[in-house]
């Protein structure tokens, strides 16, 4: 059997289990591990990730293994070692090893599943949003879905919906071994950070930026938890090119986060090339810097986070008032959504063993019972809609964006530029802005919410002291 083993205690994942199980009631779980996938020859496949309900259940990745949770009984199947495999791989881990790693009740070879196959009728499962473990899914469980697209909510019969919730009531709070994993991201991503702006300076190109970083990841044993964006052009929200060269009077806008044994960090800092921001561009990052610490610091429990968002928005709209960007009283203009033509997307969303927690479940993950998105431009692509509890960690990230897309769409902008709510003569003036976003890490606690990522600098001295001092 190729894969790992658990890098934390047994018992961590048989409470979860037992968890499961205790949600559950008589209905039995089965949670797919996921499988290999070829690039274009057998022997040479993507790099592999375990699914995330798997990982959280069991804690580590083993190709295409198959838990069942079945009352209080857990058991493990498991694809047994080719007889080659030491030669490429190394020696494979024992049955009775994975078992006493793992804390199941026992590990079997996957053949062995058919045995219970029986009993298996009418578990609850998670169909995968890859389609090769789905049709693996299929062909074991004798189900189907539609091989053409990833499933959704709406595919699941009530025994999937049953472990769909349970999973989510269990996942939303992270437990205390999840916060360790969590912090371990955290920690590499700081240093990761910290390198991005020491390496900065006029004349390298992005890809030299992100190469710092993503090494400071590697030699802490994490990996990238989803595609960096190191870019300057920070006005592409998910921009994943690197060719550009940075320019003096350039801002550059970092996202990445690395992932620790599954667990994601995600954090954003925008710093000037050149080691100083202009006025222009201070004076956005500005208002930028003040949404992001005064929504950091509504994460406590009982806050609606739609409502860290909308306050964030209201201080954005604010300060673009200030500027004379947008025209109007800022609560009127986030009601109206003008301040989404500056900032368009939600202002963060959960985090743990996914970069976006349990997305794969959508809205009825992201979203309270009885709450549905907006269908405002901006307010709809908020990906949270729960009141914050104790353990939970969410993104924090506002910000500010110049977009042709969206400014030279007249469905979308039309209207605030014939009502002269959108001032595109005031914008012209922050022309060396292209984009802004800081975005943090925080976990949701008893008390005072705690910001994770905090070593990361964000004030804007800090930043400009940190870029290029290793030059």
């Amino acid at each position: 059997m190729s894969g790992h083993l658990p890098v934390q205690s047994p018992a961590v994942f048989s409470n979860r289990r037992a968890a499961l199980a205790d949600a559950l009631g008589d209905r039995p779980a089965v949670i797919f591990g996921g499988g290999e996938r070829s690039r274009n020859y057998p022997a040479n496949v993507y790099p592999y990730r375990g699914d995330s309900h798997f990982l959280y259940l069991v804690g580590a990745p083993m190709p295409d293994a198959v838990l069942v949770v079945d009352g209080g009984r857990s058991e493990l199947f498991v694809v047994p070692p080719d007889a080659d495999d030491a030669l490429w791989h190394g020696a494979s881990a024992s049955l009775s090893t994975v078992r006493t790693a793992t804390g199941v009740d026992a590990v079997r070879p996957l053949s062995e599943l058919s045995e219970v196959a029986e009993r298996l009728e009418d578990a609850g499962t998670l169909p995968s949003a890859d389609p090769l473990t789905r049709a693996k899914q299929c062909a074991l469980l004798g189900r189907t879905w539609d091989p053409t697209r990833a499933p959704t909510v709406a595919d699941l019969d009530e025994d999937d919906l049953a472990v769909a919730d349970a999973m989510i009531g269990l996942r939303l709070s992270h437990d205390e071994a999840a916060l360790e994993m969590i912090r371990g991201a955290v920690a590499a991503t700081t240093a990761a950070h910290r390198a991005g702006m020491e390496i900065t300076r006029p004349g390298l190109l992005e890809h030299d930026v992100r190469a710092a970083m993503e090494r400071e990841l590697l030699a802490r044993g994490c990996e990238p938890a989803y595609g960096s964006i190191v870019t300057v052009h920070g006005e592409v929200l998910h921009n994943n090119v690197y060719q550009h060269r940075l320019g003096p009077s350039d801002l550059l806008l970092a996202d990445l986060g690395g992932e620790h044994h599954g667990w994601a960090s995600d954090v954003t800092r925008t710093w000037p090339v050149a080691g100083r921001y202009s006025a222009t561009q201070r004076a956005l990052y500005d208002i930028v810097l003040q949404a992001e610490k005064e929504a950091c610091a509504m994460v406590k429990p009982g806050v609606r986070y739609r409502d860290v968002h909308l306050h964030a928005s209201v201080v954005l709209a604010r300060g673009l008032v200030d500027e004379g960007i947008l025209r109007g009283d800022p609560e009127g203009l986030v009601e109206r959504g003008a301040h989404a033509l500056l900032f368009p997307h939600g202002v963060g969303h959960l985090l743990g063993l996914d970069v976006h927690d349990m997305e794969d479940l959508g809205d009825r993950a992201g979203y309270a019972q009885g709450r549905t998105r907006s269908a405002q431009f901006g307010l709809g692509y908020l990906r949270l809609d729960r009141d914050l509890e104790p353990g939970m960690v969410v993104t924090i990230e506002p910000g500010i964006y110049i977009v042709p897309a969206i400014l030279e769409n007249e469905r979308i902008a039309g209207p605030f530029l014939a009502d002269g709510t959108l001032n595109k003569e005031a914008l012209a003036r922050f022309a060396d802005v292209r984009g802004i976003r800081i975005e943090d890490d925080v976990l949701c606690t008893d008390g005072e919410p705690e910001v994770l990522t905090a070593a990361i600098p964000k004030e804007a001295a800090d930043v400009e002291a940190a870029v290029g001092a290793a030059s």
